[in-house]
């Protein structure tokens, strides 16, 4: 029994190092996951709030503690319903991500046939949608498509986005290095101030990056103009070499991070709320 007790004795060593590990892991991973939904918000108001009434505590402010004990419960209804689209992005992505897969991304070669095609369905005014999902599962808006599980060519994504072909007005998705699906329908943004100028195309790529972490390239059937959607965020009007190195930072492993800070020579993120004409795109 000496090997038991001398195992024990290691395990109670080696015990509070684990216990701080996982906790240290699933806090970066909700954090992670907190900024993916720009659910933050929430966190650093229920900061405030708490970093507030420590401060009543601390100083004895006793009406601004009382103040704060009878406001906390409506202040925590109110932020619920405020931010009810984050949250429930929270639960579907709670439900959905598969945290120890690592982000998958398309091969060098891949995204260069991806970027050519957008390149040549610009030039000849042909809309287009592609989907790079990334940890959330999207199986069921693959499920509403028609699945190919084909090799990626500029080819290929030209022809599907041909006007006359059945699978043109929908999504096409891109997993793996292999075009999953095409005809694939999206939801459409729930942003309430998005521009009238952006159409259904441009409404659906921000919607699919609302409810996933998933990275859309849209192509305008009416201008032309080639885009790349994230986190709600939409890119607008990039060249293919701006839009390429968008891609290739966004689904790079650090994705998260690369749609903050990554561009250099990238446009701004463009906020659909904002008062900005645009060309009409299309409806």
């Amino acid at each position: 029994m000496d090997w038991l007790q001398r195992l024990l004795s290691f395990y109670n060593q080696v015990r509070p190092i684990l216990d701080v590990a996982i906790l240290a892991f699933l806090l970066y991973k909700g954090y992670e996951l907190l900024v993916r939904t720009q659910a933050v918000q929430i966190v650093r108001g229920a900061g405030a709030l708490g970093l507030l009434y420590g401060a009543a505590v601390l100083f004895r402010l006793s009406t601004l503690q009382w103040v704060l004990s009878i406001l906390a419960p409506g202040l925590f209804i109110a932020i619920a319903i405020l931010f009810q689209p984050e949250l429930r992005r929270i639960i579907i992505r709670l439900g959905q991500a598969e945290l120890f897969r690592p982000d998958s991304k398309p091969g060098i070669g891949h995204l260069e046939a991806v970027i050519t095609a957008s390149e040549i369905l610009s030039q000849q005014r042909r809309g287009a949608l592609l989907v790079f999902p990334r940890k959330v599962n999207i199986k069921n808006v693959t499920d509403t498509g028609t699945r190919l599980n084909a090799e990626i060519s500029s080819s290929l994504i030209v022809t599907i986005f041909e006007f006359d072909t059945p699978l043109h007005d929908g999504a096409m998705i891109i997993h793996n290095g292999r075009i999953v699906a095409a005809g694939c329908f999206l939801p459409l943004s729930e942003q309430q101030d998005i521009r009238k100028s952006f159409g259904t195309r441009h409404r659906a790529a921000l919607g699919m990056t609302e409810q996933s972490d998933s990275v859309v390239l849209v192509v305008s059937e009416e201008t032309g103009a080639i885009s790349v959607a994230f986190d709600g965020k939409l890119y607008y009007d990039l060249s293919p070499a701006e839009a390429a190195k968008k891609l290739r930072s966004l689904l790079d492993r650090g994705a998260a991070k690369a749609a903050d800070g990554a561009g250099g020579d990238i446009p701004e993120t463009l906020n659909p709320g904002e008062p900005e004409t645009l060309p009409a795109v299309e409806l």
